[in-house]
């Protein structure tokens, strides 16, 4: 066989390849065995040799409409409007791949090692049991949590739902939703556990006492590390003998509010989120003021997601928003508390990311599935709007 002038060593072509098998998203071809033609096209559509060839394939298209959504990119990568469910599958894919874009990969099997659970304290709370353990969320990580156990269920056979409690940024972390931080609006894991839920409060990173490594352990964002500790969470949940499989809750108050969600997009267990003072559109936020889109200020701190500091000055070009997650949970019930004095995460905007995910749930013929409530207060999770969206929690798991 002739050699191809200008053509890299087998070494390199081989680590081209990977390369590109390894950011697949980017490049529309399979790689693994397609044969002679495709390796060489999948290398040219990456120009390895810098002449040029396929600079006109945009790894990058730009970004489907964030209040559209029912909009969506066929394989030719032609933009056409969502006339089903199957259609609306491809936007939301493509919702998911931009998380990840900004938060990094969800981790796959590799770190979903044994739970490995450690009980360090139980108290009597009365009519639940409270207690205080770790978890191996994956190896090298151990996550410290809280579970809440109604004595009923202990007492009986019977089985109970499981609800994600997710705390907001705090000083003591998880302690505040299971009443160890007096602050009664957060003690959502107590009310919850009273009402016959099996609640699991798990830390957030790089809050209170929780300090995982995350460059170490491989993640670009404290966010993504979030969503991995809570899907391990579900698992640990499920892992009980007295907790019902396959269909749980979050809930959660400001940066729990937006972890309940972010988990959701990722985890489909999750039937029901409540979301409180937990997002508006990131084009709103703060009035794009470009002071809060620096490196370690608002929605880019590494407990964050760094990343979003590129996108300072251009806040429209962010690959995903919040319009397209709450379109991403359909069908599934969603209630949002969203007050009219808050004045972390605008109200106006969290109505308006609702009202562009409503018509992908009259797809799916759901639209009863989304709520939300605008009390006058500030950024609170007020006694009323918690025992609302406890109602709809019953609703859908009891």
């Amino acid at each position: 066989m002739l050699p191809i002038r200008g053509l890299k060593p087998t070494a390199t072509i081989t680590a081209s390849l990977r390369e590109a098998s390894a950011e697949i998203h980017l490049c529309p071809l399979r790689v693994k065995s397609q044969g002679i033609l495709t390796l060489l096209f999948a290398l040219m559509s990456r120009d390895p040799f810098g002449c040029g060839l396929g600079a006109d394939v945009d790894p990058h298209p730009p970004r489907l409409e964030r209040s559209n959504l029912l909009l969506y990119r066929n394989s030719k990568g032609e933009v056409r409007p969502v006339k089903s469910v199957r259609d609306w599958q491809k936007r939301r894919a493509e919702i998911r791949r931009a998380m990840e874009e900004v938060m990094g990969p969800l981790p796959g099997k590799g770190k979903r090692c044994p739970l490995d659970v450690h009980v360090e304290e139980e108290v009597d709370g009365g009519d639940y049991v409270r207690r205080f353990l770790t978890y191996a969320s994956e190896p090298g990580s151990r996550v410290p949590a809280f579970l809440l156990v109604p004595k009923a269920v202990l007492q009986t056979k019977q089985k109970a739902s499981g609800v994600l409690c997710l705390h907001q940024t705090h000083p003591l972390g998880q302690k505040v939703v299971v009443g160890l931080g007096n602050s009664p609006n957060d003690e959502y894991g107590v009310d919850l556990v009273k009402r016959g839920y099996v609640c699991l409060a798990p830390a957030y990173p790089l809050l209170a006492n929780y300090q995982p490594d995350l460059k170490g352990l491989g993640y670009e964002s404290g966010t993504m590390k979030a969503i991995w500790d809570n899907v391990r969470g579900l698992d640990l949940l499920e892992s009980l003998p007295f907790v019902k499989r396959g269909r749980f809750g979050a809930i959660g108050h400001s940066l729990g509010g937006h972890n309940s969600i972010f988990t959701a997009a990722f985890d489909n267990r999750i039937k029901v989120i409540v979301s409180s003072c937990g997002f508006d559109s990131f084009v709103d936020y703060y009035d794009g003021d470009p002071a809060v889109w620096g490196p370690e200020r608002g929605w880019c701190q590494t407990r964050y997601m760094p990343r979003l500091a590129r996108y300072a000055g251009r806040l429209d070009e962010i690959p995903f928003d919040f319009p397209e997650l709450i379109g991403a949970l359909a069908p599934r019930r969603v209630f949002v508390n969203a007050p009219l004095g808050d004045t972390n995460f605008k109200w106006r905007s969290a109505d308006a990311a609702l009202k562009a995910a409503a018509p992908v749930y009259r797809l799916y013929r759901a639209p009863q599935n989304l709520r939300v409530e605008h009390p006058d207060c500030g950024h609170s999770f007020p006694v009323e709007m918690r025992q609302a969206a406890y109602r709809s929690i019953d609703e859908i798991l009891k």
